[in-house]
């Protein structure tokens, strides 16, 4: 009862809100000259002084508008893919507008930067750079308020558009990742209302509720300003300056350190431990020392020439919303600060000179950090090895089926030792000089800077070949020498380090990385050394430049076929001899000519037997089960759905419910191929006891069979339907759900036979219908709230906003 009289409410509120102000948005949309009727476009000053004080009948930004856009907006209009560049999970991103320029496309230009909070610092810096407002920038009144908001015209076109509130979403909407946008100026926005009258704002979801829209209606008719939000503890000083301390010192052993530290760290947010969960900082190069304000150095890339002699690294805090796909955490604490100091510099070595900021030394790790020990930069990168391929994972580079079809759906990732074969000293010392031996034949397609072209892929490629081919001369002199790789030469953890194992899983467009071995036991798996993990990180975080043109996103996707091949190339090592040839061709069919060339040359170490002992011919499983034991606590089990006996279920299950959704998700995992076809990439369940007096959560994982990675497209020719299979994991993973599932507890049994017997158009409208939650389900944003809220509880610190570009149409 109290809803609907709110609704009705807020109904009579609109309604004269339109008649006492916004009749004439579509009178005067359609008058041209908008500078006659409210004057010269000019950025505004909306942020209020910190002592300001709001009228009473004010509305707040922080209060009232923020939690609108943070849970309605962000989760389309955040990072480099937010639609039109318009980011509005920030008072900078608001207030910077829009763009027709599109950072994710193939030009042969490069384009100028937009980094939000780093490549302009004023609203008019943003406008000589071609973005336009969604607030009012001419005179200020009620009615130029509106008239003038491309913000208050898209929700008012959702208004008078509202979606069907079941069903699918009409064809007219275009979900496709990389679709055409329309970004129409408020001068242009008529012929867009006439040309799409459902594209009003959220797009391809249902509408504000009534109280939201009016909230931001009144806002932007009172001029759109920015109040002061809450203060928060500045309780950080103390650590923030030690830190700053840390990395700022001036001896050229601690300038390289540093630099090494800062080019690994930029990109992720660094918490430092025991303070504010939702408080988090990046490492930035400043002009200013610290104590002053920060004056961050827009580089493009963190290994560019700062432009200047003195500068100094800061922690800058970040601002705006949280959003997951962004978001991996890397803590600061006194450990951390007394591991640096084991690893850089309670070890006796000498730093001679600094290395040079020109790209083909810059951009080469081997080159630029010589100096440094190469076990520590190794064990720097383990310790925390899961947020360094998050890196990959995470960052700009990882976007769209072309990026990620270089790697499979799911496979699992380990490490070799860093401390040589079996702690032997002196094959240690052969790998170093090995390794300084190769330092210019794992030069990186970021050396080439600016001169790349648009063939200058094949460069690196013939130099990335070149490398395997050495290093399986190398590594076979060494297993002649001192006999063939066994489990005791990856890395352990040290015991309790859960970074010593991953899964990594693609959803098509969009891919995650966890710890631990989730899932059955994969097609493929990695094991990666020190010249492997450093050469991702430079390729894929490093030195990816978003901005840039087609030939060095060519280069950077082709070479990393050799990275890939490179971990597994080490993975066949422990294989049988007589198998390798076997499994390596399992993962490359279908294809020919110079591809197959290199893709089936056996730098493996063909010839030279494995030191692991096998006992039966399932030879992964049970090289698996054996690291498994080898890595004991090391390996992260959170995400594990165990196999179970049903017995063994009721003894360990706390309730009937999780009983019941453990045996339904276990069941579930058993289903392939064929029985799969109605499931997208990654789903999210929401499963309800009776009463509704608790739920449980599960994603399920759609992993998705390829003859080979090999191709940059035409994923469908390589498709194998057949062998496709199911990783359920209890909880959250991933940051783009593909769907979200409600099922009830007593329905758990047909929502599996739903999923395993459907096979018509019909089937599939009665399933989605029945369990799914659709887009234009008026409950989504419900939905969306709960989801967002359970995701907070269970990963806390390390949970973002989910992200629904991605979400199906089903």
């Amino acid at each position: 009862m109290n809803q609907s009289i709110n609704t009705k409410f807020y109904s009579v509120l609109i309604v004269l809100f339109i008649i006492s102000g916004c009749t004439t948005v579509y009178q005067t949309v359609q008058t041209p000259d908008f500078e006659a009727l409210y004057g010269p476009s000019e950025p505004k000053q909306r942020t209020l002084a910190a002592d300001t004080k709001l009228a009473k009948d004010a509305v707040s930004y922080h209060k009232d508008i923020k939690p609108i856009l943070d849970t309605r907006c962000v989760a389309c209009h955040a990072c480099y893919d937010a639609p039109c560049q318009l980011k509005l999970g920030s008072t900078q991103g608001i207030d910077r507008g829009s763009t027709k320029q599109v950072i994710y496309s193939v030009r042969l230009d490069a384009i100028q930067p937009t980094r939000l909070f780093v490549d302009a610092t004023t609203t008019q810096g943003w406008r000589e750079k071609d973005f336009y407002p969604v607030l009012n920038e001419r005179i200020d009144s009620a009615q130029a308020n509106i008239n003038n908001s491309l913000l208050a015209k898209l929700l008012l076109l959702k208004r008078d558009n509202p979606l069907a509130e079941s069903g699918k979403l009409a064809d007219s909407f275009d979900l496709s990742l990389d679709r055409k946008l329309s970004c129409p100026t408020v001068a242009e926005f008529s012929d867009f209302k006439q040309d799409h009258p459902g594209w009003g704002m959220p797009y391809a979801m249902p509408g504000l509720s009534l109280k939201q829209e009016y909230k931001i209606m009144q806002w932007l008719q009172q001029g759109a300003e920015f109040d002061a939000g809450p203060v928060p503890a500045n309780d950080t000083v103390k650590e923030i300056a030690q830190w700053e301390q840390f990395f700022n010192g001036r001896s050229l052993k601690e300038q390289l350190v540093s630099r090494y530290i800062y080019e690994h760290l930029f990109l992720g947010h660094i918490h430092l431990q025991r303070h504010h969960k939702k408080k988090f900082y990046r490492l930035v190069r400043s002009t200013t020392p610290s104590g002053q304000e920060i004056k961050e150095i827009a580089t493009v890339l963190p290994y560019d020439d700062p432009g200047v002699t003195d500068f100094y690294y800061r922690l800058r805090l970040v601002e705006g919303v949280i959003v997951d796909k962004t978001h991996f955490v890397y803590e600061f604490s006194e450990n951390k600060m007394q591991r640096y100091k084991k690893l850089f510099f309670q070890t006796d070595y000498r730093v001679t000179k600094l290395p040079s900021y020109l790209p083909e030394v810059a951009a080469n790790p081997f080159l630029a950090f010589a100096e440094l020990p190469k076990n520590a930069r190794y064990q720097f990168l383990l310790d925390n090895a899961q947020y360094f391929i998050s890196g990959f994972i995470k960052g700009p580079v990882c976007r769209g089926q072309v990026a990620l079809n270089v790697i499979r759906d799911r496979f699992w990732v380990v490490f070799f030792r860093p401390d040589g074969r079996n702690n032997v000293d002196v094959i240690n010392d052969k790998f170093n000089t090995f390794i300084q031996q190769q330092d210019k034949v794992l030069s990186l397609p970021g050396a080439a800077g600016k001169n790349l072209g648009l063939f200058g892929w094949r460069k690196y490629n013939k130099l990335a070949e070149e490398y395997l081919k050495n290093k399986n001369v190398f590594t076979n002199q060494i297993i002649d020498e001192y006999g063939g790789f066994t489990i005791d030469d990856i890395w352990n953890g040290n015991g309790n380090n859960q970074n010593a194992a991953l899964t990594v899983f693609r959803h098509f467009n969009s891919a995650t990385v966890v710890e631990g071995l989730v899932g059955d036991t994969p097609l493929t798996g990695w094991i990666l050394d020190y010249p492997l993990f450093e050469r991702i990180h430079y390729l894929l975080v490093a030195g990816f430049n978003v901005f840039d043109s087609v030939d060095h996103q060519l280069a950077t996707r082709l070479y990393m076929d050799f990275l890939r091949m490179g971990g597994e190339d080490n993975f066949l090592r422990l294989m049988p001899d007589d198998q390798r040839e076997r499994i390596n061709r399992s993962w490359y069919k279908g294809i020919s000519g110079d591809i197959a060339n290199y893709m089936n040359t056996p730098y493996y170490s063909a010839g030279h037997e494995t030191g692991v002992v096998y006992k039966t011919d399932n030879y992964k499983q049970e090289f698996f089960a054996q690291v498994r034991q080898h890595l004991g606590k090391a390996v992260n089990t959170n995400n594990t759905l165990r196999p179970c006996q049903h017995e063994a279920c009721k003894k360990t299950a706390r309730s009937e419910l999780q009983q019941k959704s453990y045996l339904a998700m276990t069941e579930l995992t058993t289903l392939k191929g064929s029985e799969l076809a109605l499931l997208p990439e990654m789903s999210i369940v929401k499963i309800t006891g009776k009463q509704g007096k608790s739920e449980l959560i599960y994603t399920i994982l759609l992993n998705k069979a390829l003859e080979n990675v090999a191709i940059m497209t035409s994923e469908d020719l390589r498709s194998e339907p057949e062998f496709d299979t199911l990783t359920i994991v209890p909880g959250f993973l991933g940051s783009y759900p593909n769907y979200f599932f409600h099922v009830q507890e007593q329905l758990l049994p047909e929502f599996i036979a739903g999923i395993k017997k459907a096979r018509s158009s019909e089937d599939r409208e009665a399933f989605y219908a029945k369990y799914g939650v659709r887009r234009t389900n008026p409950e989504i944003w419900g939905y969306v709230d709960w989801f967002n809220a359970e995701h907070r509880k269970y990963r806390g610190l390390k949970a973002g906003l989910f992200d629904l570009n991605r979400y199906n149409n089903l």
